[in-house]
């Protein structure tokens, strides 16, 4: 049977649904692999790995399989056969392939291709993810304005959404969602400073510009305003972009693939603390509690 791309229901919020097995492979160490025409599941990107891949189970005639892992794979449609994570050959859209959510189980399934199964996220553990990852796009989007005033000796040529200027994705070389924090990885090197920035007296100034940042933060959490998650299509590979309108000029539409509150109203708070490195590296944890 030709494999489709998965069509991905994690973007509605949606945390059940049945499916219908496309391929399954096992395999000794990793266990069996299954591929289904759709699923509720956010994969491990295999390209920037920053959002962890959902919990949950696969249940097949009542009985329930623990998803111990869930990848992003690609399906060569002429052979079938499926390549998982790093072991990817080919960009997206490359004609003559498919990409597919692969869930990860422990042990084998005694069924076949065109057999129905429900697939069940664990949704609290989902909605913590979702909390630190927009978390994360919010406290950079606030960082970048504190900065914009008093730290930039020049005018930088990229800006953000909200027109300031983008230390963020200047200077930013790894990030990392958990559940309710998102932690950002700053590289303030000599090129970060010819492109304009007074580092030192940016890092001298952390306790102020923390407290700013936290200050702007609970504003726009109080404000409730309201997050939306556009998508070109339904397949795992399609477009997909952050979008919320914090009463600032332009709406702040960031592209990601993870996986979002609906409402700044969500958060109880939402807080940044910084951590220096060394003088070249600076690490910002965003923290998160539920409304």
């Amino acid at each position: 049977m030709v494999i489709s791309a998965t069509q991905v229901l994690f973007p509605e919020r949606i945390y059940q649904c049945e499916a219908s097995i496309q391929l399954m492979t096992d395999h000794p160490e990793q266990g069996c692999y299954v591929v289904t025409d759709q699923t509720p599941f956010h994969p491990v990107s295999h390209i920037w790995p920053d959002h962890p891949a959902d919990r949950g189970s696969l249940i097949h005639q009542g009985k329930p399989y623990d998803v111990v892992g869930c990848h992003v794979g690609a399906v060569e449609q002429v052979s079938g056969q499926l390549y998982v994570g790093a072991d990817i050959p080919v960009k997206r859209d490359t004609p003559g392939w498919g990409f597919v959510v692969v869930h990860q189980l422990a042990q084998g399934l005694d069924c076949q291709p065109g057999s129905e199964v429900i697939l069940s996220v664990d949704e609290q553990y989902q909605l913590a993810l979702s909390r630190g990852h927009s978390g994360g796009h919010l406290s950079s989007l606030a960082l970048n304005k504190v900065l914009h005033h008093g730290y930039w000796r020049k005018d930088a040529s990229r800006k953000d959404e909200l027109g300031h200027y983008d230390f963020h994705s200047y200077a930013q070389t790894e990030s990392r969602v958990t559940q309710d924090c998102s932690t950002d990885t700053y590289r303030i090197g000599k090129t970060l400073r010819k492109r304009g920035l007074n580092a030192a007296d940016m890092l001298a100034a952390l306790p102020a510009i923390t407290e700013q940042i936290n200050q702007q933060l609970a504003q726009w959490c109080e404000a409730g305003y309201a997050v939306e998650m556009r998508r070109e299509g339904p397949a795992l590979t399609d477009s997909r972009y952050w979008r919320c309108d914090l009463q600032e000029g332009e709406v702040v539409e960031i592209p990601c693939g993870g996986t979002h509150v609906r409402s700044l109203a969500e958060y109880a708070m939402l807080r940044v603390e910084f951590r220096v490195a060394s003088e070249q590296e600076l690490v910002m944890l965003t923290h998160s509690q539920p409304a």
